[in-house]
């Protein structure tokens, strides 16, 4: 399949054997800790193709584990009392690691053994380094993992079982991204993290794709994301393009970006580019005030429940926020309170069990809703599984103290 990779900081074009991650150009400003310069998008001669494709030789170097379709379901109990008739869940929690980020590494390790690299690296928040680690162990490829200390120890418990080289890093996710890349340059590993490897962004469109499909040929008008690094953002944008590019949809939904509140950087980012472009006339293009807004410094507090949107320094905001100027879009922000409330509800009225992040999407709309037009066709991503922050799920519930196996006792309970 040919393909050729667009920068989409300074539009320059690449042959898709020319490069590996980022454009050499943009990436040699690139500094510590800010979003990644010179991010490639995968391009296709659309004029011939009749339905999406994914830059890869041979489908069967995909690993056995099943990656998708995951179900969409048409939400009632959820959308009870706010008059939505088409509101949609896609549930990745039932991927074989049980996140979002099984496509992505899906994807990957199949580009690996196709360029015939043995071990791959990857930073992660927990979920990109589990799916990695499970996608690995199914075709037998090594890699190596650096995360937080502090992420759940579900995930880490899922990082060993799977074989995986797990190093814990004294420091935040972002601290880990760096070091990711300096052992990429130090030992020649291949490297998995999403906005410097351009072909996570090809697994993840893989579920705009599917919601296409299973809508019965038909785009959504809105699709909440969690939002942390914008990566998955750009993934479902990207999906609904390669169908715009070939003539299947007309346009692209409103893509809405959901950010928790104390990791909302891509929002103000955002917020600022708008603020910006009503100066200077609008204008998103290399050189503009656009490019300044992204050099600006990386929050260094940012913390949440959600931790797998929490980050620092967004490296994939430059494209994220392009992408929401484009589909006119939106940021929405919520508090750690609303995450877990929404975790409650989601799980209460729909029977999934989503972590912290994946709520996220959820706690957005609740908070948004009575701004929507309740007959539009709306897509909540749920992008991940409880089971991966019970903790976080503790602090919604409420037990009571054992009983005696007495039906009197039981009687008091129920009175």
């Amino acid at each position: 399949m040919n393909y050729y990779f667009r920068c989409i900081d300074c539009g320059k074009e690449y042959d898709g054997n020319e490069l590996e991650y980022v454009c050499p150009k943009c990436s040699s400003a690139q500094k510590r800790m800010e979003p990644t310069k010179g991010v490639l998008e995968v391009l296709f001669d659309y004029k011939k193709l009749r339905k999406p494709v994914l830059p890869l030789k041979d489908l069967s170097l995909l690993p056995p584990l099943k990656v998708g379709p995951t179900p969409l379901y048409k939400d009632t109990r959820l959308a009870e009392g706010l008059g939505f008739k088409n509101l949609y869940i896609k549930d990745d929690t039932g991927l074989p690691t049980g996140s979002y980020k099984d496509r992505a590494s899906s994807f990957v390790v199949a580009k690996a053994r196709e360029l015939r690299k043995n071990v791959i690296v990857c930073a992660s928040t927990g979920n990109a380094a589990t799916a990695l680690s499970g996608m690995c162990a199914s075709v037998g490829l090594n890699c190596v993992i650096f995360v937080p200390s502090s992420a759940p120890a579900a995930k880490l418990t899922q990082i060993a079982i799977y074989g995986a080289n797990l190093i814990p890093i004294k420091g935040t996710y972002d601290d880990a991204f760096e070091l990711s890349l300096a052992a990429t340059r130090e030992f020649g590993w291949y490297n998995r993290n999403t906005a410097y490897n351009p072909f996570t962004i090809e697994g993840k469109k893989s579920a705009a794709l599917e919601i296409f499909d299973q809508l019965g040929s038909k785009a959504p008008d809105k699709v909440f994301i969690p939002t942390g690094d914008g990566v998955i953002l750009a993934g479902i944008y990207k999906g609904f393009k390669d169908l715009k590019e070939i003539g299947l949809i007309d346009k692209i939904p409103q893509l809405i970006a959901v950010q928790a509140e104390g990791s909302a950087v891509i929002t103000g980012f955002y917020n600022s580019l708008i603020l910006s472009l009503s100066k200077d006339g609008g204008a998103v293009a290399h050189g503009s005030s656009f490019d300044r807004l992204t050099m600006s410094s990386p929050r260094a507090d940012c913390h949440t429940i959600a931790d797998s949107i929490c980050v620092s320094a967004p490296r994939n905001a430059s494209w994220a926020v392009k992408i929401l100027k484009e589909t006119k879009g939106r940021c929405v922000t919520v508090t750690d309170d609303e995450i877990l409330s929404a975790m409650k509800r989601l799980g209460s009225l729909t029977g999934i069990f989503a972590e912290p992040a994946a709520a996220a999407s959820a706690a957005g709309f609740f908070k948004i809703a009575e701004e929507l037009d309740p007959k539009e066709r709306i897509v909540l991503l749920i992008t991940g599984n409880g089971l991966k922050d019970i903790p976080a799920a503790q602090q919604t519930i409420r037990t009571i103290s054992p009983i005696e196996p007495d039906i009197k006792e039981l009687r008091k309970i129920f009175k």
